[in-house]
This record gives structure tokens, C-alpha cells and sequence, in this order.
């Protein structure tokens, strides 16, 4: 029988997007999956378009009190069963052969992390505004460092092989951290080279606004990761010439 996924899903007034990525989950071809949907006590209606659906793989949870979206995975990854674990924002897409191809792949290569490119869309659209990102290196600690190749959207990790890698609640750059602490315990993350993933480039998005968050970018080394104030500076910089270079396109 193949592996149970756990798709770890943080919602938050997402009644724009959400039914569409419902239906992205549902056309999976892969279909032994659960679905674990936090709500962080949205204001919208998106739990009742969540309640719609009856499919028993959907697991909706709405928090008492608002909490980020870390705090909301983190409830999600308390919940979760599966083997391998997925991350699906409520705004991003997979195509149909997301799971199927990630779980395959893993399996082949022995992985305990695979990552894959991913489309970067209008979000209105969902037309490419930007060339897709590509899964072109093996990842590390040490890479990791310097720009952040993993996004939640195209990123799966084996939990029999690493456990359960939950996100700092008081930190902007969760995912950072989060990434970074799970590439401390295993030697590398393998490159999928095939685009299997939507990103929705949202105006409002915090991790948009480099010069917003460049203090929050140097707290993941200082205090996450512990380095010294002149090793943190190092790999702050060179953090954002890189995301500059990611979205440069959009800047210009």
C-alpha cells in the first residue's frame, strides 16, 4: 500500500483562493493523503467553503485564538499521521502529478527531502510573471545559509527517516529557520527538475518586502542559529543580494 502524505495547510481569510486549491488537492493522482487545514480564525467565510467539501482525507481545525501561520502549521504537523509531510499555503497550487512524482522520486533516490521547481504567478491570473524557479542545486545546511531555496509549496521531508520539524512561533522567517534546523540533521535535500508547482505572488506578501524584514532575516542567525553578530551580518547580506536577485525582475 503506498504511504500515507500529510499536507500541512495554515488558512487565514483565504475565501479568494481557497476553493481553488481544494480542487488542486482533490485532482491529485496520488490519492492516500490526509489533509490537515488550520484555520487561524478567519474573519471570512473560508471555513464554510472548506465545510462544503465531505471528503473524510479533509481535516479542518479553527483555532480559538489568531496565532500566524507558524503557529497554525504547527498545529496541523501535531495532527499529521502520514510518512512524508507536504506544505500547501491556501493560495498555492499543485498540478495533478505533485504528489505522485515527489513520493516516487523520494523513493527512488532514498531521500529524506526533495524540492522542485515551482511557477511564479499573477495573482490574479496565475500567469507566470516570472521565469519558473528551478530545483537546480542539492541543498545543505551550509547553502541554505545564504538564500532559501525551499519553499513550502514544492518541499517534501520524510518524517520515519527525520521525525517532525515544527516552525518557530516568534520569528517572521519561519520557514528559514524551520528549513534550516531540519538540513542540521540530515546531509543534503535532493533537486526535483520539473515544474510541478504554482506560487501565488501576492502584492501583500511579507516575504516580498525584503527591506521590511532584513532585522527579522538577521534574528535567524543571531538567535535561531546563534552565530556571532559579524557571522550574522555576513549571512544577512548576502540573504538579500540573493532575494534581490530572485525577484529582481519585479523591482526594475
Amino acid at each position: 500500500m503506498k504511504e500515507l502524505v500529510s499536507i500541512i495547510t495554515p488558512s487565514y481569510n483565504s475565501e479568494e483562493f481557497i476553493e481553488e486549491t481544494i480542487q488542486c488537492v482533490l485532482g491529485q493522482t496520488y490519492e492516500n493523503w490526509e489533509w490537515l487545514i488550520t484555520d487561524d480564525l478567519s474573519r471570512d467565510n473560508t471555513v464554510t467553503i472548506v465545510q462544503k467539501y465531505y471528503d473524510p482525507r479533509i481535516k479542518l481545525q479553527v483555532l480559538e485564538q489568531n496565532g500566524g501561520a507558524g503557529n497554525a502549521r504547527n498545529k496541523s504537523l501535531e495532527r499529521a499521521c502520514g510518512r512524508y509531510i507536504a506544505f500547501l499555503d491556501s493560495d498555492d497550487l499543485w498540478h495533478p502529478e505533485y504528489l505522485e512524482t515527489m513520493v516516487d522520486y523520494m523513493t527512488t533516490y532514498n531521500a529524506e527531502l526533495v524540492y522542485c521547481n515551482y511557477s511564479r504567478c499573477d495573482e490574479h491570473t496565475m500567469q507566470p510573471v516570472l521565469k519558473d524557479f528551478e530545483a537546480d542545486k542539492i541543498v545543505t545546511f551550509s547553502n541554505l545559509l545564504k538564500t532559501c531555496r525551499l519553499a513550502p509549496v514544492s518541499t517534501m521531508y520524510d518524517t520515519k527517516r527525520v521525525g517532525k520539524f515544527f516552525f518557530p512561533v516568534k520569528s517572521k522567517r519561519e520557514d528559514h529557520v524551520m528549513w534550516l534546523n531540519l538540513l542540521k540533521e540530515i546531509p543534503k535535500g535532493y533537486p526535483l527538475q520539473k515544474t510541478l508547482a504554482k506560487y501565488r505572488m501576492r502584492q501583500n506578501s511579507v516575504s516580498r518586502k525584503k527591506k521590511n524584514i532584513i532585522k527579522d532575516q538577521y534574528l535567524v542567525y543571531k538567535d535561531f542559529m546563534g552565530f556571532s553578530t559579524i557571522r550574522s551580518l555576513y549571512y544577512t547580506a548576502n540573504w538579500a543580494l540573493n532575494g534581490f536577485l530572485k525577484y529582481s525582475k519585479i523591482f526594475n
